[in-house]
């Protein structure tokens, strides 16, 4: 398996802390924002990840990441010219994955702990096969991707709906078999003008092949200043406790 990192896009909604400086760049807790995927990888055992970033930002990733050799891992880089969505984005990675199943995380999604058995249950349930995402219970899901299940599989992804029909959340943590390229060939671009990754999920589950893990511990995306204060506070508690050091008030 290899590991992807999508990292691109503008996050205006942070702004002015973006007005010269990448999102997945800014500290969460003790590190940079993309360490946090990064952490992910390593943990799942994946040696080779892609990063993929927008154009103007493509020079401080790298000064910051390098060959990956410092974490272990051997990193490859893309550079997304446009935003046009997340499937978009994912295009990207064709030719680095081949024929490999990939782990895609997005890089302004925060875990608190590591989504190896994510990808331990990938192998062992699904045998390699199809898609799998990860789910949390939000109170908001009006905001969110929203799943729909039975005991194994999603039987619905619904966008943003008015009524959601459940409150668990697709986060920004993917599994896919090397068949995504051509869902993600074959799919319309949003409303918004967008290639979007749930358009691609539910063309797994339209062939009966997308099933689901729940999150373990807390997680959070950084989209705007309320989110990102929380996940600093998650990860600097995590952070203080995994070193022993008592809270500060």
């Amino acid at each position: 398996m290899r590991g992807v990192i999508l990292a691109g896009g503008k996050g205006t909604r942070l702004y002015p802390l973006t007005k010269s400086l990448n999102k997945h760049l800014l500290p969460v807790g003790p590190e940079p924002m993309i360490y946090n995927p990064i952490h992910n990888m390593q943990a799942s055992g994946i040696k080779d990840v892609l990063i993929v970033t927008s154009t103007e930002h493509m020079g401080d990733m790298v000064n910051l990441l390098g060959s990956g050799s410092d974490f272990g891992l051997r990193f490859a880089y893309k550079v997304q010219d446009e935003a046009n969505g997340i499937a978009d984005a994912l295009r990207l990675a064709r030719e680095f994955a081949g024929d490999e199943k990939i782990l895609v995380v997005l890089g302004d999604n925060v875990f608190e702990k590591p989504v190896d058995y994510f990808v331990r249950n990938y192998e062992s349930k699904q045998n390699g096969n199809g898609a799998r995402v990860l789910l949390v219970k939000v109170s908001d899901p009006q905001r969110f991707g929203v799943a729909a299940l039975d005991e194994q599989k999603v039987v619905e992804i619904q966008e943003k709906p008015e009524n959601p029909k459940s409150d668990y959340a697709v986060v920004g943590a993917y599994i896919y078999d090397r068949r995504v390229f051509d869902v993600i060939d074959h799919i319309k671009p949003s409303a918004r003008g967008e290639y979007e990754i749930t358009s691609v999920n539910n063309r797994y589950i339209e062939l009966g092949e997308l099933e689901y893990d729940f999150v373990q511990g807390r997680w959070m995306d950084t989209g705007t200043f309320e989110s990102y204060y929380v996940a600093n506070k998650i990860m600097y508690e995590h952070y203080f406790k995994k070193m022993g050091i008592e809270k500060p008030e």
